[in-house]
C-alpha cells in the first residue's frame, strides 16, 4: 500500500527594499549599534511602507513558489497563513491572498502561534497532505512586526522586521524525504510575558487603549530568553532522540531568527557545530512567522542545502509556543 509523505518542493521569501540599519535606533533613543549587535546578533532589519499589507509580503513569495513548481496555481488545494499581524481580524489573510493569487478553488485560514506559526502551519499542512486532504498546500509566514511594534521601546524596536515567506507542500507517494516527525508544544502560563494587551474581546480598542499604545506588543525579554533557551533546545534534543540522531547526522539546523544568543545555545545543547545552523537575523532581524522558511529559501537559492539533507526546524514564540520539526530535504 502507497504511503503518502509531505514533502516541500518548493520555497521563496520576499523582504521588503528599505534597509534600516542599527544607526536608525542611535539617532533618537539612547542606544549603540555594538549594544545591539552583542545582545541580539542584528545589525540590520527590513521595514515595509505604510501601504503595504502583511498579504503584499507574501504574494511574491507565493507566485515564485507556483512558478518553481511549474503547477497550474489551480491545482493549489488550500491556503495556510501564518500571522500575527493579518491584514484584517477577518476575512482571514489567506482568502486575501487566495483572491490576489486569483486561485478560485483553494480554501484556506490564518494561524495564529506568533514565532511558531510557520511550524505550527507546516505541520497542519502535512496532516492535510498526507491524510489526501489537497495535493498541494502553500503555506506562508509573513508579518509587518511595524505595525504592533513601538518605535520608541528599545527593547522591542530594534528586534523586528518585516517580512514574508512561502513553501509549497506536496503529498508524494513513498518517498524517502520530505517531513519525517515533529513536536510541538504550547504552555499558556507563559501568555502574558510576550502579548498585546489590547485589541481582543479582552480589552477592546477604545481612546483608552490607544493613548496608552496597548495596541503594542509587549515583551518581559528576560522571561523569553529564558523560556526560549531551554524549550527550543530541549525540544531540539527529543527530536533528535526519537529518530536516533547524533550532531553529526544533521546537515543543517534552521531556528527561528529571534536572538543570536538563543540560536547558539540551541546548536550547543544539540552538538551541532554554528557552520551546521543556518543564520540571517543580522539582516533582517526577527521578521516572527517568516524566518525559518526565510532561512531555507535563502539557503536554497545560494546551493548550500541538497535533496536528502537532514534538517530540523525549530521555534519559540508567544503563547508560549514551541517545537521542532525534522524532515529530509525534498527539493532538488
Amino acid at each position: 500500500m502507497a504511503t503518502r509523505r509531505a514533502v516541500i518542493t518548493a520555497v521563496s521569501h520576499y523582504a521588503p527594499p528599505d534597509v534600516y540599519t542599527n544607526a536608525h535606533f542611535e539617532s533618537y533613543m539612547d542606544t549603540t549599534d555594538e549594544w545591539i549587535q552583542t545582545r541580539t546578533g542584528i545589525k540590520e532589519r527590513r521595514f515595509a511602507k505604510a501601504d503595504v499589507a502583511t498579504s503584499d509580503l507574501a504574494l511574491p513569495a507565493a507566485q515564485d513558489c507556483i512558478a518553481q513548481r511549474g503547477i497550474d496555481k489551480s491545482e493549489i488545494g488550500c491556503i495556510i497563513f501564518a500571522t500575527v499581524t493579518p491584514d484584517y481580524m477577518f476575512p482571514a489573510t489567506a482568502c486575501v491572498l487566495q483572491h490576489k493569487l486569483g486561485i478560485p478553488n483553494a480554501w484556506g485560514f490564518d494561524l495564529s502561534a506568533a514565532c511558531s506559526g510557520f511550524l505550527y502551519a507546516l505541520e497542519t499542512a502535512r496532516r492535510i497532505v498526507e491524510s489526501d486532504g489537497a495535493k498541494f498546500v502553500l503555506v506562508c509566514g509573513a508579518d509587518k512586526m511595524t505595525t504592533i511594534i513601538n518605535p520608541n521601546e528599545r527593547a522591542t524596536a530594534i528586534l523586528f522586521g518585516d517580512a514574508g515567506a512561502a513553501v509549497l507542500v506536496e503529498g508524494v507517494e513513498n518517498t524517502d524525504v520530505g517531513i519525517i516527525d515533529s513536536v510541538l508544544q504550547v504552555d499558556g502560563a507563559g501568555g502574558q510575558a510576550l502579548y498585546m494587551p489590547a485589541g481582543g474581546s479582552v480589552m477592546p480598542p477604545s481612546h483608552e487603549t490607544v493613548e496608552k499604545n496597548l495596541h503594542y506588543a509587549h515583551q518581559d525579554g528576560q522571561a523569553v530568553f529564558k523560556s526560549a533557551v531551554t524549550r527550543m533546545s530541549e525540544v531540539c534534543a527529543q527530536i533528535m532522540e526519537r529518530n536516533n540522531l547524533t550532531g553529526d547526522d544533521i546537515r543543517w539546523l534552521a531556528p527561528h531568527q529571534a536572538n543570536l544568543r538563543i540560536i547558539g545555545a540551541t546548536a550547543q545543547r544539540m552538538g551541532i557545530d554554528i557552520s551546521k545552523v543556518m543564520i540571517n537575523i543580522e539582516r533582517y532581524g526577527n521578521t516572527t512567522a517568516a524566518t525559518i522558511p526565510m532561512c531555507l529559501s535563502e539557503w536554497q537559492k545560494a546551493g548550500k542545502i541538497n535533496y536528502g539533507d537532514n534538517v530540523i526546524l525549530a521555534a519559540f514564540g508567544g503563547g508560549f509556543t514551541w517545537g521542532s520539526m525534522y524532515m529530509k530535504w525534498g527539493i532538488k
